[in-house]
């Protein structure tokens, strides 16, 4: 078994995000203000020493500001020969003086800026940082680096081999939580360390033509429940995440949960070859003397003093290795195959329920499992497209950096509708008799295996129960590395009246989108495909076609080049499209068959890249 891998990153942003309204309060805004400097390089010391105290090396991420002040630069050039130090350049951090003073605005999101812009600037930071340490940076990063700046960086300084590129489910659920000004839009990435494709920094490579050259990690490690169910920026292992969720005991300023949330991270290995991951990413602001979150600044800077001792504690058990970016980068390239996914079955350690999701990444998907709906999909991104989505002013997505999704039940209602119409979930229906039962209602738990290249969740059985019948009922869900393809395979072990039959509706209701809008579904098409091959054009018209022995059943969807279909195990089984309607702008793909006692009925989802 490999030792957990940490990496503790630290930034000396001279001109903190939030802070100049905190400690110039009643003033006229002045980002140069000697007061807030003074205090931002303090807490950057503050950080620095905890961390060193507890035996880990940090990776310094020099800021654009920061490049102008003598002691930040002074202060990391002696921490990387004292201590190992890593020292990176980072894209955030930009406002300052000087950059204003070049640049006339006030953004600060590189992502958002236009590609001339993005690539001047970054011209002009990493000129600046070698001219003072004589060297161009391994690692870089911000909350998001799309593609074609990544492309760009790589290009032209090739030293660059790790970045921080993306911030795990930052998306519309984060931004309704900040009063609906937090623009930064980028749902639907990973979770854990990826290899970027060059199409689109969301979707892994899946060969060395698609690689972008630099090993990426999240800007965060979050809860992938809680972050998933509501707003990610409160459930992250940065210890004060944990205070702004309030997850501490008031008066003993303790926080059982941060600890859980790290062990939970380090239980990860089970499920993905000996291997588990976490990082700590903090800027200065976060422990601004004025106090944050209703947190006074002894609490916030009690609660990072703990976690690095936590961390220190388990690198002197050897359970933990602390690495630099580029320390990790060598590492991850060494340790992960391109096609290798990344697995979580991940369970609730907040709020006292048993729910379990599985969270299943690799270059051709991104999924989400619910043993609360049965072993229903809730979340589905198909990478297999490798959607090309440029961002930033300029193009069509001046923020929205989101991967689009085909199944999202936050944003599309999932199984549980408020009036009519239905939302996007994969599951299935049990009918007997004029009586229906949906998966999605019977809780169950999941168990994790690996037969060689196929990972496996064998779900608990569940009881289904109809007026006069019983049936027992099991789940297998299987995901086969570069496949591109997901296994559901449904077994009845047990009736109560052996001589019954039932009907098993094998169904998906999918759209596609990246925010809680609907989109545009014209032009999507619908196929039963097979010798009698029937199609739906897609116009809100509420039409079905259904083929018996169909090969496959399929929906192709220009807007995001996609095409996502089901295939059957049996060639008895009855295969169907549905068009959704203006009130319920989804679509439906499925099989249904008659089974018995025993039988075992399998389905395929595949996804696949439509030119």
């Amino acid at each position: 078994m490999d030792k957990f891998v940490v990496n503790i990153i630290h930034r000396p942003e001279m001109v903190p995000e939030y802070a100049e309204k905190v400690t110039g309060h009643g003033k006229t805004e002045d980002i140069g203000r000697k007061a807030l400097l003074t205090e931002s390089l303090d807490i950057f010391k503050t950080q620095q020493r905890l961390a060193h105290e507890n035996g880990l090396k940090t990776t310094i991420q020099m800021t654009y500001a920061s490049l102008f002040n003598e002691e930040a630069v002074a202060l990391a050039k002696a921490d990387h020969e004292k201590y190992g130090d890593e020292i990176a350049l980072s894209l955030l951090g930009l406002p300052c003086k000087e950059f204003r003073e070049k640049y006339k605005t006030k953004d600060f999101c590189i992502w958002m800026f236009s590609m001339e812009d993005k690539k001047s600037i970054v011209d002009d930071i990493f000129a600046k940082f070698h001219d003072i340490f004589g060297f161009y940076p391994e690692s870089t990063g911000s909350y998001y680096l799309d593609a074609d700046l990544t492309n760009y960086i790589k290009e032209a300084y090739p030293s660059v081999k790790c970045a921080v590129a993306t911030c795990w489910e930052e998306g519309p659920k984060a931004y309704h939580t900040c009063n609906n000004s937090w623009y930064t839009l980028f749902d639907g990435g990973p979770w854990a360390p990826w290899i970027p494709s060059k199409q689109n920094t969301h979707a892994p490579a899946a060969n060395e033509a698609e690689d972008s050259g630099i090993v990426a990690i999240p800007h965060l490690s979050r809860d992938l429940i809680a972050c998933y169910d509501g707003n990610g920026s409160n459930f992250g292992t940065h210890p004060q995440n944990v205070l702004r969720g309030m997850i501490y005991d008031s008066q003993t300023w303790e926080y059982p949960y941060m600890y859980n949330l790290i062990d939970q991270y380090r239980s990860l290995e089970k499920y993905n070859n000996g291997y588990a991951y976490n990082m700590m990413f903090v800027g200065p602001a976060w422990m601004n003397k004025m106090g944050r979150w209703e947190a006074p600044y002894e609490l916030l800077e009690k609660s990072y003093s703990d976690g690095c001792a936590y961390y220190g504690k388990l690198k002197k058990e050897g359970k933990l290795i602390d690495m630099t970016m580029s320390e990790f980068a060598d590492y991850y390239r060494q340790k992960k195959s391109y096609t290798e996914p990344e697995c979580a079955l991940w369970r609730d350690i907040l709020y006292g329920s048993d729910k379990q999701l599985f969270w299943y990444c690799d270059p051709y998907m991104r999924a989400c499992v619910n043993m609360d709906q049965g072993g229903a999909i809730v979340d589905l991104r198909p990478y297999a497209a490798k959607l090309e989505w440029p961002v930033g002013i300029g193009t069509k997505h001046v923020q929205d950096a989101s991967y689009p999704f085909l199944i999202q039940e936050k944003y599309r209602a999932g199984y549980f509708t408020h009036y009519a119409g239905e939302g996007t979930i994969r599951s299935a229906k049990l009918s007997y008799q004029g009586e229906e039962v949906d998966l999605c209602l019977c809780r169950t738990k999941a168990h994790f295996s690996q037969e060689g290249k196929t990972r496996i969740l064998t779900l608990d059985p569940v009881e289904i129960e109809f007026y006069d019948l019983t049936v027992k009922l099991q789940t297998r869900i299987y995901f086969e590395e570069g496949s591109s393809e997901i296994k559901m395979e449904r077994t009845i072990l047990e009736m109560s009246n052996p001589e019954a039959k039932v009907e098993l509706n094998e169904y998906m209701v999918a759209c596609y989108g990246t925010t809680e809008y609907p989109e545009d579904m014209t032009g999507i098409t619908l196929k039963c495909e097979g010798a009698q091959e029937k199609s739906i054009s897609y116009e809100y018209k509420c039409r079905e076609e259904q083929l018996a022995g169909a090969d496959a059943v399929s929906a192709v969807i220009p807007a995001i080049e996609t095409k996502v279909s089901m295939a059957p195990s049996n060639k008895e089984a009855v295969g169907y499209v549905k068009e959704g309607y203006a009130f319920s702008p989804m679509f439906t793909l499925g099989y249904t068959k008659t089974i018995s006692d025993k039988e075992v009925f399998a389905t395929w989802l595949k996804l696949e890249k439509a030119n």
